[in-house]
């Protein structure tokens, strides 16, 4: 079932020739394609569920369980310091859709199916950003980032949309498919609306129902393609999947030998492999950027139901690396060098100035926190990714990184250790702990495992002025950063 990858020859100086001809006074470039024309660059962003850094092949995981997109990073880049800003779905997807730290536009944790607030229509989306150079886009999936009619994607800049507004646990029924009984919190919730443009045309009841999401999407997804092959776009194929309850359709029901969640990522992998092949059929490949990351690490009080953070501490819902560093791999054939590892510290908040960089486009007029890294992604010799990195959950900021340096500063989280994860898909509990004022060397110890602040009393002076600054601009519990701008919301919604 694996996408074969067939060999191109690449076109590095057509690409040159063609954007000193077509976009120069842009800033952006075009791509080359073995037709002979020339294009603005196509953008697919593929983004899982939590998934884990140690769920895929490239990343070491065994049994070869996603050949295709370990293909993918063989064609492309892998990143070892790839980031999400915050370890909570709604949270991330912010980030990665605007280029801004949730904590600066609004947008913390994972708004329900109740909620009232959502993106602000002064912010602007990767999709907004594209549309002035006719860009068509779509985003097929999980959306999060408000339910209510003026928080939908088709009222910030996409074209298309089909897909679950919220994670699909927010709805009326347990892990195992049976509902809740009327005194649980989650039975006022509403069956999951499926939705296409700007409204319900269906709704997803049952486990069997969600076991045909992946495949739904991937068909909206290659449909897409196949209606856009002549313009530029922008596909957005945000799976449901791996998130629990896992759904998996018959096709791949007991194919993985790795149980249930092994099945669910398979056919996440197969879903790849059908946008790649897309692509191949309309001679798109040397035209298009493909991302493939994770919007936080793996929920593992699932137990088998969930994946694996690697070699990192904790997982989904803290500021530890198991909750925010995720795998990430990219690839254009042409312009990003077959095989290469980056150890460059890099986040999702850099895709939204990273396109605007290869497309031309203007970045947002309000301020952001992403930084281009198409230099980075050609393989220049002087290229990096960012200097600092901000852990933020919820409003508090645990954490800081520079380099190799991480300093936590003290701080509550939940934990997943010394506790037992569920079984047969239903949660375990969490434990509460709470850390000091730590400093980690995360080339040394990515695990996090050894506490070196006392030996390095100028480093943790270092980073906490990096952490007062952050704390200045974009707030801390208790405390109003002064570069906030609110999400938007409607107090009595109908």
């Amino acid at each position: 079932m694996s996408h074969k990858f067939p060999r191109r020859e690449f076109l590095r100086s057509a690409c040159r020739g063609a954007a000193a001809l077509s976009v120069a006074s842009a800033g952006g470039i075009l791509a080359s394609c073995s037709r002979g024309r020339t294009r603005l660059p196509n953008f697919v962003v593929v983004f899982i569920d939590d998934l884990g850094y140690g769920d895929l092949g490239c990343y070491g995981a065994r049994g070869d369980p996603t050949p295709v997109v370990d293909g993918l990073a063989a064609e492309g880049v892998r990143f070892t310091d790839f980031y999400v800003p915050q370890a909570v779905c709604g949270a991330s997807r912010a980030g990665l859709l605007t280029g801004c730290y949730p904590n600066r536009i609004g947008l913390l944790g994972a708004p329900g199916p109740n909620a009232t607030h959502g993106i602000h229509e002064r912010e602007t989306t990767i999709a907004e950003m594209l549309r002035p150079l006719g860009y068509t886009s779509a985003i097929f999936g999980k959306w999060h980032l408000g339910q209510l009619p003026p928080f939908l994607p088709l009222r910030h800049g996409f074209d298309e949309y089909y897909g679950l507004p919220y994670s699909n646990d927010m709805w009326p029924v347990d892990y195992n498919g049976v509902p809740h009984t009327p005194d649980h919190w989650k039975s006022k919730h509403p069956v999951l609306p499926l939705i296409e443009g700007g409204e319900k045309v269906g709704e997803v009841r049952t486990l069997e129902d969600q076991d045909q999401l992946t495949a739904a999407y991937t068909r909206r997804a290659v449909q897409f393609i196949d209606r856009n092959a002549e313009r530029p776009f922008f596909l957005y194929l945000a799976h449901t999947m791996v998130h629990t309850p896992l759904g998996v359709s018959d096709r791949f029901k007991g194919k993985s030998g790795r149980g249930k969640y092994g099945d669910t990522l398979l056919e996440i992998d197969w879903s790849v492999g059908e946008v790649l092949a897309a692509l191949d059929r309309h001679r798109l490949a040397e035209d298009t950027l493909v991302v493939f990351t994770s919007d936080n690490g793996p929920w593992i009080n699932f137990g088998a139901h969930a994946g694996s953070p690697g070699p990192f501490r904790e997982a989904k819902g803290t500021a530890w690396e198991g909750g925010v560093r995720v795998p990430c791999v990219m690839r254009w054939p042409g312009v990003i060098k077959a095989g290469r590892v980056s150890r460059e510290l890099v986040s999702t908040l850099e895709i939204l100035p990273t396109f605007a960089e290869l497309s031309g486009a203007a970045l947002p007029k309000l301020k952001i926190d992403g930084i281009g890294v198409a230099a980075l992604l050609r393989g220049r010799r002087h290229a990096r990714g960012r200097a600092d990195l901000l852990y933020y959950y919820d409003k508090q900021l645990c954490a800081v990184r520079r380099g190799r340096w991480k300093l936590v500063f003290p701080h509550e989280y939940r934990s997943y250790l010394g506790v037992e994860p569920g079984t047969d898909g239903m949660p375990g509990p969490y434990a509460k702990k709470r850390c000091g004022l730590e400093l980690y060397d995360l080339e040394a110890d990515p695990g996090e495992t050894t506490d070196l602040a006392a030996a390095h009393p100028d480093v943790v002076s270092e980073l906490q002025a990096l952490g007062e600054r952050a704390r200045e601009e974009l707030g801390d519990v208790g405390r109003e950063g002064s570069g906030l701008r609110p999400s938007a919301r409607i107090e009595s919604p109908s």
